[in-house]
């Protein structure tokens, strides 16, 4: 969390026309021009620096202000390091082919909808990628639905549901340790504590879908025994390549640091890769770093396992750290702080802090569509209020992930909502009535805030 002093105090007027010249900046850069996040972010931070500037701040202050928000980020650009390094070994391993194998192996044409939403819950949480889990098992599915004569829409809903499940309660995932990082909780416990919200948004989504699903037996599903066999055929699909999330389960029980169960779990993932693979330690090196290339010759299966590396967190990582220093300059400039001064008098209440959390990640959502910068920004600006109204940290981590990760897919101009359009051939607003489980979250995180249930009180 920022612990940045205001080196001003602008009028709210200031405050508001500042904040909405970088939304304005960084959304129609996103929405217009189609551009990454990282230039408007850019921009902005230079917007930022000449207002100070203008208001006689010394540079060196200013610049301050930036590493400290930057530096605020850097224990999960480690973290982001180490993903990219598990997802690697993982999949030298056979650990994350393995768990896609036996997930496929649920698919049955009963409960059709329920099935699709389960297996790509399981996928994404495997891979922690919900964006990868639609671009590959998600097209499989639309794919089988069509050939099924099944609802386009509903098994897109389906599929958006499970894959960012997945997303929101894998270790792996960077939204994940990004909102334990960003308000400084740790990323198993804040995955434990999720499970309050998700875990019943979960099982009402599954019986939600079973309701809706027709009858469809003797159906063929060609798409899905091709990417099985060619996992086969990869010879990745091993009973011990298991042991990782084995090991990976048992340290997050123990509650083993961050780093060392994802250093260790990479590491028996590497070892045990040499089981079954002649491979060289160079290879294994390059792998590590550059990802792991996929070459099966089916679309599907080389799209599913060419990921990994440390290399393939660079973006993130890279937008992290903007981003950071972006919020850095916001609270030195004193215009974060200005904003919440202006409605902290409301919030005195845990209920309504929590509500007012959600719908500002929502908002950031739907006016920015980018989801980082909804976790990042809402974290930064409710860290101080949550304390204020005795609320744990984790608290505040899960209504990021609540209210914020699992938002950005069902904005239509968002990052997701454009990826995940063209990759299935689903418009958003189509899918997004049947996005249950995005849909649900933060509705159960605001009614638990305003009841108090599963709420955790600072000792």
């Amino acid at each position: 969390m920022f612990k940045i002093e205001s080196l001003m105090r602008p009028t709210l007027m200031q405050a508001l026309v500042l904040v909405g010249v970088i939304i304005t900046v960084i959304s129609s850069s996103i929405i217009k021009l189609e551009s990454v996040p990282h230039i408007p972010i850019l921009i902005s931070i230079l917007l930022l620096l000449a207002f100070g500037l203008l208001k006689k701040i010394p540079f060196h202050k200013l610049e301050a202000g930036m590493l400290d928000g930057a530096k605020s980020g850097m224990g999960a650009v480690f973290i982001f390091f180490f993903i990219g390094i598990l997802v690697s070994s993982w999949i030298l391993s056979g650990t994350i082919p393995t768990m896609i194998h036996a997930a496929f192996g649920l698919v049955t044409p009963k409960f059709f909808y329920s099935v699709v939403f389960l297996v790509t819950a399981i996928v994404g949480l495997g891979i922690g990628s919900s964006l990868t889990t639609v671009a590959t098992i998600g097209v499989a599915f639309i794919g089988v639905s069509q050939a099924m004569d099944a609802s386009v829409a509903i098994t897109a809903g389906a599929v958006v549901s499970g894959a960012f499940f997945g997303d929101k309660m894998s270790p792996l995932s960077d939204t994940t340790n990004l909102a334990a990082s960003i308000v400084g909780v740790d990323l198993f416990e804040h995955i434990r504590n999720m499970a309050w919200t998700t875990v019943p948004a979960f099982f009402i989504t599954i019986l939600l879908f079973a309701g809706i699903s027709p009858e469809m037996a003797g159906a063929d599903f060609p798409k899905i025994e091709a990417i099985k066999a060619g996992l086969l055929e990869m010879n990745l699909i091993h009973w011990y390549s298991w042991l990782p999330v084995v090991l990976l389960f048992i340290l997050s029980i123990k509650k083993v640091s961050p780093f060392i169960t994802l250093a260790l779990s990479s590491i028996l993932g590497i070892v045990l890769s040499f089981i079954h693979s002649d491979h060289t330690l160079a290879y294994v090196f390059k792998v590590i770093f550059s990802g792991y290339k996929a070459e099966t010759g089916n679309a599907e299966v080389d799209a599913l396992l060419s990921r990994g590396g440390m290399e393939s967190m660079m973006s993130t990582v890279s937008l992290v750290l903007l981003s950071l220093s972006l919020g850095g300059l916001l609270f030195s400039l004193g215009i974060v702080p200005r904003l919440f001064e202006a409605i902290e008098h409301r919030l005195q209440k845990a209920g309504s802090t929590i509500a007012a959390a959600a719908v500002s990640a929502i908002g950031v959502n739907v006016i920015i569509g980018e989801q980082y910068l909804s976790i990042l920004l809402t974290g930064e600006a409710f860290g101080r209020q949550f304390e204020r109204v005795g609320l744990a940290k984790k608290n505040l981590s899960r209504t990021l992930e609540d209210a914020g990760t699992v938002i950005n897919p069902l904005v239509p101009w968002s990052v997701c909502g454009v990826f995940i359009t063209k990759m299935l051939g689903v418009p958003t607003i189509d899918y997004l009535p049947f996005a249950f489980f995005c849909l649900l979250s933060p509705i159960l995180t605001v009614l638990f805030g305003i009841t108090g249930w599963t709420l955790t009180k600072n000792k």
